[in-house]
C-alpha cells in the first residue's frame, strides 16, 4: 500500500507540474503575440510575403479539412487586397502521397493566385521549422504568417523569439466540436516552444537558399 501511495502521489505531483508549465507557456505565447496579429484585413500594412502554414486537405473520414480551405481563403484575401505579393507555403511532405504545400499551391492556382508568386517549402514538418526556414531558407527578416489564431500566437512568438519582424493574419476558426483534438495539441506544442527555446533547437533540415524576387 504504501508503494501505491507513491506512486499516486508522484502522478498527482508531475500532472501538477504539467499543468502548470502548460498554464505559463501557454499564457506568455498569448501575452506575447497579441499585439501582432488580428482578423482585421484593414490593420495589415502591405508585406512582401505571406507564410502560409501548412495542413491536411482531408480528415482521416475523408471529409475536408476546414482549417485548410480557411486558410486558403485567407491567403487569396491577403494576396487579392495586395498586402502580400508572394506566398510560402511550408508544410510536410514526409510521407509518400502526403504533401501539404503542393495540396495547397493547387487549390491556390485553381482560385487564380499565379504560380510565379507562390514558393514551396516541402520541410516545414513543424511550425518552428517553417517559421525559421522561412528566415533561413528564403531569406525573410519580416513576413506575414497565415493560419488560425491559435497557431498565428505560436509562430509569431517563435520568429519574434528568433529575430524576425513577423506579423499573424488569422483565418477564420474552425468550430470548436470539429477543432477539439488540434486545440488540445497546441497546448502542449506550446510547452515544446520552450524546449526548443532550452536546448537551442534547429530545423530538421536547412539546405539552399532560395531567393524570392
Amino acid at each position: 500500500m504504501k508503494r501505491y501511495k507513491k506512486v499516486i502521489i508522484a502522478l498527482l505531483v508531475l500532472t501538477t507540474i504539467i499543468y502548470i508549465i502548460t498554464f505559463w507557456a501557454n499564457d506568455t505565447i498569448i501575452k506575447n503575440s497579441k499585439d501582432y496579429i488580428t482578423d482585421d484585413i484593414n490593420k495589415i500594412d502591405t508585406n512582401k510575403v505571406g507564410l502560409l502554414l501548412g495542413t491536411s486537405k482531408y480528415l482521416k473520414n475523408g471529409n475536408n479539412n476546414d482549417f485548410f480551405f480557411n486558410r486558403i481563403d485567407a491567403a487569396i484575401e491577403l494576396f487579392e487586397k495586395g498586402k502580400i505579393k508572394f506566398i510560402i507555403i511550408s508544410g510536410d511532405n514526409s510521407k509518400e502521397n502526403y504533401n501539404e504545400p503542393m495540396d495547397m499551391k493547387n487549390e491556390l492556382l485553381k482560385r487564380g493566385i499565379p504560380g510565379n508568386r507562390i514558393f514551396l517549402d516541402y520541410a516545414g514538418f513543424r511550425t518552428f521549422d517553417s517559421v525559421i526556414r522561412a528566415k533561413e531558407i528564403f531569406g525573410q527578416t519580416s513576413f506575414l504568417v497565415i493560419s488560425q489564431k491559435f497557431h498565428n500566437e505560436r509562430a509569431v512568438y517563435i520568429a519574434r523569439r528568433n529575430g524576425i519582424s513577423a506579423f499573424g493574419y488569422n483565418a477564420k476558426d474552425v468550430e470548436t466540436f470539429k477543432g477539439f483534438k488540434t486545440k488540445v495539441r497546441e497546448l502542449f506544442a506550446r510547452d515544446k516552444v520552450f524546449l526548443d527555446i532550452l536546448f537551442r533547437v534547429e530545423p530538421q533540415f536547412l539546405g539552399d537558399k532560395i531567393i524570392i524576387e
